[in-house]
This record gives C-alpha cells, sequence and structure tokens, in this order.
C-alpha cells in the first residue's frame, strides 16, 4: 500500500492588519518538534501532549498531520492515521482505511473558515484517491459550551465540514455511533478504491446480519 504525501502551503490573513496564518501539509515530525501548541488546543489532551501526539503520528508510513500555524505556534491541525485497535474499524486490517481522527481549531481562531482549509489541503492533488477515509462524529466530544451551539447545531456545522471534502454520511450498526441520534459516520471513498476494499468497509459497518 502506497501512501501518498504531497506536501502543499497555503497561507491566509483574518484582516489586512492580522499576522498570516500558514495551513501546510502533511508536515514531517522534524518539523513539529520545531513548533509549540496555542494554549488553547486542549479539547482532547494538554498541549504539550498534544504536539508529542502528533509527532507520534507524523512518523507512522501511513500517517499525516496538517497544521495552522502563526509563526511557530499550531493554532489548528487535523490527523490522519489507521484506527486504534480497538475500535470495530481495525478489524480486516485494511490498509486502505484511514481515519481522520481529530480535527482542532484554537478558539481565537475558529471564525475564519480555517477547519474547511486545513481539510480541503489534505486531499489535494488527489493523493487520497486510493483509501476510504472516515471519520466518527461524537457528540460528546464537540465544544458545545464555547461555540453556544445545539447538539444539533453543532452536528450540522461538522457535517457541512467534512461534506466540503465529499465525505458522506454512511450507516453503521457501530452500539457507539448508535447510542445517540446526533452521533455519526462520515465516509469518502477514493476514486481508486478497488471494490474489493469497499466490501470489506460494508462488512466492517455492518455486523448485525440481520441489518447489512
Amino acid at each position: 500500500m502506497q501512501h501518498i504525501k504531497i506536501y502543499h502551503s497555503h497561507s491566509l490573513r483574518a484582516a489586512p492588519d492580522q499576522p498570516e496564518i500558514i495551513i501546510e501539509g502533511p508536515v514531517s515530525a522534524e518539523s513539529l518538534q520545531e513548533l509549540t501548541m496555542h494554549t488553547k488546543l486542549d479539547a482532547f489532551r494538554r498541549p504539550k501532549e498534544q504536539l508529542e501526539a502528533l509527532v507520534e503520528i507524523a512518523q507512522l508510513p501511513e500517517g499525516r498531520i496538517i497544521i495552522a500555524r502563526e509563526g511557530s505556534t499550531i493554532v489548528g491541525y487535523v490527523t490522519f492515521h489507521y484506527p486504534d485497535e480497538i475500535e470495530r474499524w481495525s478489524q480486516g486490517h485494511m490498509q486502505d482505511l484511514i481515519e481522520l481522527g481529530a480535527i482542532e481549531v484554537a478558539d481565537d481562531y475558529r471564525s475564519i473558515g480555517l477547519g474547511k482549509k486545513l481539510i480541503r489541503l489534505a486531499f489535494e492533488d488527489e493523493q487520497m484517491e486510493n483509501i476510504i477515509c472516515f471519520t466518527t462524529e461524537y457528540y460528546w466530544h464537540w465544544d458545545l459550551e464555547t461555540s453556544k451551539l445545539t447538539v444539533w447545531e453543532y452536528r450540522q456545522m461538522m457535517e457541512k465540514l467534512m461534506k466540503s471534502v465529499d465525505m458522506i454520511w454512511f450507516a453503521t450498526d457501530d452500539p457507539e455511533i448508535c447510542s445517540h441520534p446526533a452521533n455519526c459516520l462520515m465516509v469518502r471513498i477514493g476514486k481508486k478504491v478497488p471494490i474489493s476494499s469497499v466490501e470489506q468497509f460494508d462488512r466492517i459497518r455492518f455486523q448485525q446480519r440481520f441489518m447489512y
């Protein structure tokens, strides 16, 4: 399995008098080690520990990290990697099944479309057309308090974000996703993915035979 990684970089300013923000990736582990995390990037773990996790992912053959940074400070990121071994999505050990694992943007940078720009950069030059990319959206991971959105408004926002790279809603009988109606599975099947992989993914999505 060839994991194609083509580096891209874009820049933007929230306003003409605001500092330049660089969106780039996939970035190397060595590059990440030269940077620091914004103090508000703490949704999953403390910023320093999160940076260490990003470095580890960047070292994986399939891992890719896309970041947004202001100078040497990371203000947003998105991760791609194989699903965790304890999750059903790792069953079958599919080499062409990659999870969009986490996306996080610091509070002060959430109004300029960084999330969409981070994800779109990852798919540039058709570098992910040979994989099935999926993400599992759980409402308990969402920052409802800061965003002031309801569960359903946040779900709509996340669905719109994933649709910007042609990820669409897929049904599943996974108990964790089915535990709340706002949770969902979003999937993008690359144009070069063989039908055998699609069929294998379908068997992973549905494990209760009466629902298949």
